[in-house]
């Protein structure tokens, strides 16, 4: 894959601190789409995945912190269960199998009904 070609990453985390979690969500909710509560989809480049780890490390404890990034396949296999959908109000603009991939993780209300 070319060093600037977009790709989405799947990023975890797990925060032991009320203060470190809150400040770890904000810097990842700046780069990425909430999947769940401590899940995102990240797009962008590898280089945007390592500025976001570099930003990371600088808040988090790192014996005490968990956070994980999985690089996404172009095409995924995705099972999902009970109520996920896209957050209402966000549109996609990206279009192409990176709108797709985000609709196969967590679905749309359009096709789940809402």
């Amino acid at each position: 894959m070319a060093i600037n070609a977009t790709q989405l990453f799947l990023l975890a985390y797990d925060i032991a601190d009320p203060k470190r979690l809150q400040q770890v969500h904000r810097t990842v909710r700046s780069a990425g789409i909430p999947i769940q509560y401590s899940v995102f989809l990240v797009p962008g480049p590898p280089r945007v995945i390592d500025a976001l780890l570099s930003r990371l490390d600088d808040i988090i404890h790192p014996t005490h912190d968990d956070i994980r990034v999985y690089p996404l396949p172009k095409r995924l296999e995705v099972t999902r269960y009970g109520r996920q959908h896209m957050p209402i109000g966000l549109d996609l603009i990206q279009g192409g199998h990176l709108q797709q991939a985000f609709l196969d993780l967590v679905g749309s209300p359009e096709a789940e009904g809402y």
